[in-house]
């Protein structure tokens, strides 16, 4: 399956989920949240196996996953091994990367729910300049008409 129809599946199947009403406020809190608890005991857990000499127990590299997916990062908690170098890698790329994709998905659906209802009330700014255009169009369609009915009556000469 290509990136584009995986894309598009994703994209339905959020819709979907969703619903006609748009995802609320709240609702993208605890998206945002579970997903990044979610990030943290997954990366902390793959850290921890990983990595196990800086991380003696779990708790340590939950730490550690939290100071890195929230890019704080004191510092005081780093991985010694390739392995969990990598790993780290791969969560301060991907939480940067989670973050701008979350924060853009979430900005998206407020703005279409908000075009929908601007739509609804009749209040959308390009609906309404497409509306002026179209009469604008239409006046010059009745204006050519117009002149070529008075062509059309004028006389010819020889």
């Amino acid at each position: 399956m290509d990136a584009d129809a995986r894309d598009d599946r994703i994209e339905r199947t959020v819709d979907r989920m969703i619903g006609r009403r748009g995802l609320r406020p709240r609702s993208a809190a605890y998206l945002v949240i579970v997903l990044w608890l979610i990030a943290v005991v997954a990366f902390g857990v793959l850290q921890r196996v990983v990595d196990p000499d800086s991380y003696p127990t779990i708790w340590p590299a939950l730490w550690w996953a939290v100071q890195t997916v929230t890019t704080v990062g004191y510092g005081d908690n780093v991985p010694q091994q390739a392995a969990g170098k990598v790993v780290a890698s791969i969560l301060m790329i991907g939480g940067l990367a989670f973050l701008s994709i979350v924060t853009a998905t979430i900005t998206s659906s407020f703005v279409a729910r908000r075009q929908e209802h601007a739509r609804a009330r009749g209040e959308d700014p390009v609906m309404q300049q497409l509306a002026a255009l179209s009469e604008q169009v239409q006046g010059l369609e009745a204006e050519l008409r117009r002149a070529r009915v008075s062509d059309d009556q004028v006389p010819k000469s020889p």
